[in-house]
């Protein structure tokens, strides 16, 4: 509204020369400016009459100084098909733009009457194009800018999607660019009233499944029928667990805990004797005084697995009485489709595990039964455990080789190592692939600074037990070890291979198992799904739990907002802890272009460092960096830390990265002293200046 009420200002003035400062569009762009509108101007050399756009063409203001360019047409091609709903959605943004500034913008339509055409047509051009994300680019609508799309797309810009595009024309008009997103989601045919047995079915009772379930089951008051149906199939070693998902049971929180037992550890044998802690075996001197240092206190793995089991039977036992308290129906079973609409349910009773099938009809279902590890396909391969395994051992895994450089991998081997385990991690490429390449550069020299072994590119061959109970390891670069366990961390797959998918036409990716949603709907429209059994998005806990919850309040309250999955805060629990928000350095460049960015950064000593030598600080310190597009007023793209409550210090600009702040508006903030977290508020050096990120003082 206010760009437009700009320009039709601006169309009034007489096209006669005139001094500058009598000029009316300059005169109106100032006051309006002034007044909080976001002038979007052309480059001044855009063309056009004379000193600029305010002048007839082949005229000039009366002393040439003129600052108001003329527009400059920009061409924006948009290619899609007319049953999508993103491509209507994102077509109508950008011919509103062409009819409000026809001498700027020209909308070259590049419409197919159906998927199949449209990927036809568009795939042999996005593959000519500089940009990876856009040879990758499968989903309606494609857009790009340039002159000729469809004859030299090499030539031409890629923009994006539906989304993207939709905030290019947001930023034009100085609109939010990170307004709700409303969902795409077709009809499903859900009626008050139907003759299922069940409102919604969900398969899976992980975090995202059991928040979806309860926010369902709280929306449909007590008429409502809501089911979870969750059973755990063994690992292949055979481990179980309860109700609660990967997470719960064999993810984030018994990690966690592994983690800050490995965090105890060093706060014991590293820090505690400088901050004055000693044994009474030292009689009262620390080391450096004459007597001989503490004994270094000895990890018991028996312990804390017991520890760390009965906590998690105790949230098992909670997430039961949740869903109770919620009136959601728990079967503990396994649930497969038997049709349109209809839901085929195992049960097993008894010591005998007897089988018993019953079918039950739904109006809506929910897949949400995340994924487990994949298996080694080496030979031998069968004898490696897993992260559904390790969490359970009943004794240390002792001398440990971990396959896989992912976070799984990284945060398990850290801990191990911690926990006094001689760990060996096998990376066939490169550490934690996706995040920032710096950052992952220094979490592997520190992890390898505190004991961790490094095999790189390198994959096992062959897994051969050995008569002494071990396993003999031989790597692709012809080296071997023997170690007494071997751990598979090579990333997840899917588990909806036993869903009967084809009885009720849900398509899945025959290579993991996923599924490609819209607003987490799949293509048949009254299936869903939500959490790690989705294509190309988040794989974490609290997404699954916030895309849940907003589907069934689409589902089921009336709600017409879609998840945003962008900008989500994420930490890795390595021995230096990771978070990070937005993009990656990398990602950064290739989307917005090296000159366009400038990054601020800082290497720094946490004061609670500070006083152990062993944490060797000279050349092992605390690190963030912040990353800025210089074209949109210093928007803050990517932010990065390293250092000690890596997920406390990221949660806590979560909000503001959602929100679209700016360098100076990080800036402006009053940090908390001393903290690490505000070190991000008085970011001074830029990579591009040269000088040292070393931080000095307190």
């Amino acid at each position: 509204e206010k760009s437009s009420l700009f320009w039709t200002r601006a169309c009034q003035h007489s096209s006669t020369p005139r001094r500058p400062s009598s000029c009316p569009l300059r005169s109106h762009r100032d006051t309006m400016a002034a007044e909080g509108f976001k002038i979007d101007w052309p480059p001044a050399d855009a063309g056009g009459g004379g000193g600029g756009g305010c002048c007839a063409p082949g005229q000039a203001c009366e002393d040439g100084a003129c600052d108001a360019p003329a527009p400059k047409l920009t061409k924006l091609h948009i290619s899609g098909w007319p049953g999508c709903g993103y491509y209507r959605k994102a077509k109508a943004a950008l011919e509103t733009l062409s009819v409000l500034f026809p001498d700027k913008y020209e909308i070259v339509l590049h419409e197919q009457p159906d998927r199949d055409a449209y990927r036809a047509f568009l795939f042999p051009l996005r593959d000519q194009m500089a940009n990876s994300k856009a040879n990758s680019h499968t989903s309606s609508p494609f857009v790009a800018m340039g002159e000729d799309f469809a004859g030299a797309p090499g030539e031409c810009t890629y923009v994006g999607g539906c989304d993207a595009t939709l905030d290019y024309a947001r930023s034009l008009f100085g609109g939010p660019t990170n307004a709700p997103k409303p969902a795409a989601s077709v009809a499903d045919g859900y009626a008050v009233g139907h003759e299922f047995d069940y409102d919604l079915i969900v398969i899976g009772g992980g975090s995202g499944g059991l928040a979806a379930s309860k926010e369902a089951a709280k929306l449909l008051g007590d008429q409502g029928k809501v089911l979870v149906l969750d059973y755990v199939k063994p690992s292949p070693k055979g481990s179980k667990w309860g109700l609660g998902g990967t997470c719960v049971n064999v993810g984030c929180i018994p990690k966690k805990l592994m983690h800050q037992s490995s965090l105890i550890g060093e706060l014991i044998n590293e820090d505690a004797k400088h901050f004055g802690w000693v044994s009474p075996t030292s009689n009262g001197a620390a080391e450096g005084e004459g007597e001989a240092a503490p004994p270094q206190n000895v990890h018991q793995w028996e312990t804390m697995r017991s520890e760390v089991q009965s906590y998690i039977k105790g949230l098992n036992f909670k997430y039961k009485v949740s869903l109770r308290d919620a009136k959601v129906k728990y079967v503990n079973g396994l649930g497969e489709f038997a049709g349109d609409h209809q839901m085929k349910i195992t049960t097993f009773k008894g010591k005998a595990k007897t089988p018993k099938e019953e079918v039950v009809t739904f109006a809506r279902a929910l897949i949400a039964t995340g994924g487990r590890p994949t298996p080694l396909s080496c030979p031998g391969g069968e004898h490696a455990i897993s992260s559904d395994d390790l969490f359970s051992l009943e004794k240390s895994p002792g001398k440990t080789c971990i396959i896989g450089a992912g976070y799984v991998a990284l945060e398990c081997g850290g801990f191990l190592t911690a926990l006094g385990c001689d760990t060996t991690i096998a990376v066939r490429s490169v550490l934690l692939r996706g995040f920032d390449r710096e950052c992952c550069d220094k979490i592997g020299a520190f992890m390898e600074a505190k004991g961790t072994k490094f095999i790189h590119g390198a994959t096992p061959t062959n897994i051969v037990p050995t008569d002494e109970g071990k396993y003999e390891v031989t790597f692709s670069n012809g080296s071997s070890d023997v170690f007494d366990t071997v751990m598979a961390a090579t990333g997840r797959t899917a588990d909806t291979a036993g869903l009967n998918l084809e009885a009720v036409g849900v398509e899945a990716s025959p290579k993991n198992g996923k599924f490609t949603c819209v607003d987490e709907q799949t293509n048949v429209p009254h299936v869903y799904a939500i959490g790690d059994v989705l294509q190309g998005l988040p794989e974490l806990t609290p997404v699954a739990i916030q895309a849940g919850i907003m589907l069934a309040r689409r589902m089921f309250g009336g709600s017409s907002e879609a998840m945003d999955y962008k900008n989500i805060a994420t930490a890795v629990f390595t021995p230096i802890e990771y978070g990070a928000i937005g993009l990656s350095e990398e990602e950064a460049i290739e989307a917005y272009g090296g000159a366009n960015l400038e990054v601020y950064h800082s290497e720094f000593v946490p004061l609670e460092w500070s006083l152990s030598p062993e944490r060797q600080t000279d050349t092992f310190s605390g690190f963030c960096k912040v990353i800025c597009d210089k074209t949109a007023n210093m928007k803050i793209v990517g932010m990065h830390y390293l250092g000690p409550n890596a997920g406390e210090v990221t949660q806590g600009y979560g909000v503001a990265m959602k929100k679209g702040f700016t360098f100076g508006e990080l800036s402006e903030t009053v940090g908390i002293h001393p903290t690490t977290s505000e070190v991000f508020t008085t970011l001074t050096v830029t990579k591009s200046s040269g000088a040292s990120a070393a931080a000095t003082g307190c």
